[in-house]
């Protein structure tokens, strides 16, 4: 059998994963009935249901919606893109078994699919082993179809569908309270149901409610009809958590086929311009909802009027973020008379650093060169099972490079995030990395990586480099 060989590394202090995902399973269809009232079983099954015996996903009348997991059992020639970045799942194999799939006679097997997997996407066991090898002690566990979610029509049908997944991420957490933690869904179609979920999931301890910052069905969520939301984070002292998405529109009802989110608006620029490169919509879409947002809640006094509530920006990265608050406080300086809201007290960026927290990847350098900067306001993430995860040793990998010292990588890395949940540190924690992972005899050799990541192992069958055949 190959084996797959890592440096060791050695870290000090325990790690906090504030952006890592599950991959929601059937189970929490199959099981709604334990955590939901009759009545809440029938919005759930009029809005978004999982029928076993067709192996087909409804919600709002469309069938197979969104990003749904396919819980080991593998395809031939794929690999499910939320799923994959499991311990070593570093992107120079995965580009190799990208390349692979190019060509019928050297795709992937359902078996091989099936291996890459990754089961703890949905069964906290396996996320625990996994853990132990990838170096983080604690995770905030956030869903994946979070495109799917705010387009439910059905107030009372959404809100189901939250209390299903929240019921059922919180069973998925009891594994390991000290160490698994969960981000709660809210049904933002109906402020009432909101709250009534925020306070029912603050009674289990739950530390995030988790908001996507587009305007779904007229829903964004800086509306004043969402204050009183607001002012219940306040009472229970849950996050609020705001995390994009790329924006696919597949839900959107008649009348709502022209309101596109930032990142939908990337995408379609992509698209309407030909640019060849799809990857570039990730590299922007994040960020442009995030901005939009974190502009918006600032300019507007969201934390002045709600000044006990504290916000995550998750998955967005955050090289961005200081141009960004540099520009709010100039034009609010500039243009403050010109306001039709009442002034604000504080500069933009004061009000950022006091009540908010931004996200960062391991790969992602800028944040460790500036560490005065983000010294409190910075927490990591992992991404992981999505395709673009990584580690924390790769995170401690970039730090380390950028000379930044032990004491902030361990802020950076855990200290500001469990300030910021209130969650204590665990008792025990990894200290060294795992340096070897068996792997099967179809695993891609040095050499097969090497030529995976030359321009010409892309091409398609049949073409040469230029295009021509």
């Amino acid at each position: 059998m190959p084996i797959q060989k890592f440096p060791p590394m050695r870290k000090e202090f325990p790690s906090f994963d504030c952006d890592a995902h599950l991959a929601e399973p059937n189970a929490i269809w199959d099981r709604a009935q334990e955590y939901l009232t009759a009545d809440e079983m029938t919005a759930l099954k009029a809005t978004m249901w999982y029928d076993k015996l067709t192996n087909k996903m409804v919600a709002n009348g469309v069938v197979n919606p969104g990003i749904r997991s396919s819980e080991g059992r593998g395809r031939a020639r794929s690999m499910n893109l939320v799923t994959l970045a499991g311990p070593g799942m570093k992107h120079n194999i995965q580009r190799a078994l990208n390349v692979r799939n190019l060509r019928a006679e050297t795709g992937l097997t359902r078996e091989q699919s099936a291996y890459l997997d990754h089961k703890g996407a949905f069964l906290p066991k396996a996320r625990l082993a996994d853990m132990d090898i990838q170096g983080i002690d604690q995770v905030m566990l956030i869903p994946s179809d979070i495109d799917t979610y705010p387009w439910l029509q059905n107030g009372p049908g959404a809100a189901a569908m939250c209390k299903a997944y929240n019921e059922w991420a919180w069973d998925y957490c009891k594994e390991n309270p000290e160490r698994l933690f969960f981000a709660a869904l809210l049904p933002l179609q109906d402020p009432g149901l909101a709250i009534r979920e925020l306070y029912r999931v603050a009674e289990k301890g739950c530390r995030v409610g988790l908001v996507r910052p587009i305007d779904a069905l007229g829903n964004f969520p800086l509306q004043p009809k969402y204050d009183p939301l607001w002012k219940a984070m306040e009472d229970t002292g849950v996050v609020y958590g705001m995390h994009p998405f790329p924006a696919l529109g597949g839900l959107k009802p008649p009348g709502y086929l022209e309101q596109h989110s930032a990142a939908e608006l990337i995408n379609r620029t992509v698209s309407s311009a030909r640019i060849p490169h799809a990857f570039l919509t990730n590299v922007q879409n994040f960020q442009s909802e995030a901005s939009v947002w974190v502009v918006s809640a600032l300019m507007m006094g969201l934390f002045e009027r709600f000044p006990k509530l504290r916000a995550a920006v998750f998955e967005a990265s955050s090289t961005w973020l200081s141009f960004v608050l540099d520009e709010c406080d100039k034009y609010y300086k500039l243009y403050r008379n010109e306001r039709s809201l009442r002034p604000l007290k504080r500069l933009p960026s004061e009000t950022f650093f006091e009540h908010c927290m931004t996200g960062f990847e391991g790969d992602e350098a800028p944040p460790s060169r500036l560490p005065e900067f983000y010294e409190d306001i910075l927490v990591w993430s992992s991404d992981v099972y999505h395709h673009d995860g990584d580690d924390v040793w790769r995170a401690l990998q970039t730090m380390r490079g950028s000379n930044l010292s032990a004491e902030r990588q361990s802020k950076f890395l855990g200290g500001n995030a469990r300030r910021m949940y209130n969650i204590q540190a665990p008792r025990t924690f990894i200290t060294n990395r795992v340096t070897e992972i068996e792997r099967p005899d179809w695993w891609p050799t040095e050499e097969e990586i090497a030529y995976a990541m030359t321009a010409e192992a892309a091409l398609l069958p049949g073409i040469r480099a230029g295009g021509a055949r």
